[in-house]
């Protein structure tokens, strides 16, 4: 049984103890459930009693998830594993984007986590960068603005199938990440 760090979270937004969560999952059967029936049962609980439902019904099925040892931190219900590395910084959005898409076209250690092609969307919300990853891995670089003023830089490494593996592509991105935003 895994100890979910968003035991605590999930505890203050919703205003549900973690032990009121673990005899209401219990009482409608969560552990002969898939992911997604749980979090439909969950967010049918929490629609209309707190700010975004969807958000907290996941992460209270995650926490559940990982609580029963049906999977550790960092996986996704499919068995893989997704990691991410943030950095804020002070551009805007778009011109974020535009530098690390300059900084990622042709750099080695980018191009070593990445195959095919790339491609970038996006909203008056959020930009996002979308590329293959090796090993049937996917990578999302997103670029959205704060509430401070600055803006996110976050890098998604998805489909990684070990925990070493997921360990792995962090340092690397953090290293990537880390290295864009000093030249900035």
């Amino acid at each position: 049984m895994a100890t979910s760090s968003r035991i605590q979270a999930v505890e203050r937004a919703t205003g549900t103890s973690w032990d009121e969560w673990l005899e209401y999952l219990t009482r409608i059967g969560a552990p002969e459930m898939t992911h997604h029936e749980i979090a439909s049962a969950v967010l049918g609980e929490l629609d209309g009693t707190v700010d975004n439902p969807r958000w907290w019904a996941q992460s209270a099925t995650v926490a559940y998830e990982q609580h029963i040892g049906r999977r550790v931190p960092g996986q996704r219900p499919d068995g893989t594993f997704q990691t991410s590395v943030s950095k804020s910084t002070k551009l805007g959005m778009e011109a974020l984007m535009k530098a690390w898409t300059d900084f990622a076209t042709g750099n080695p250690d980018v191009d070593g986590l990445i195959e095919g092609e790339v491609r970038v969307s996006g909203t008056d919300k959020r930009i996002t960068w979308r590329a293959k990853a090796r090993e049937a891995e996917s990578v999302i670089v997103i670029s959205e603005p704060k509430k401070d003023g600055t803006t996110s830089l976050v890098v998604q490494h998805m489909g990684s199938p070990t925990p070493e593996r997921n360990d792995e592509v962090k340092e690397t991105w953090r290293g990537i990440v880390t290295g864009f935003v000093g030249g900035l």
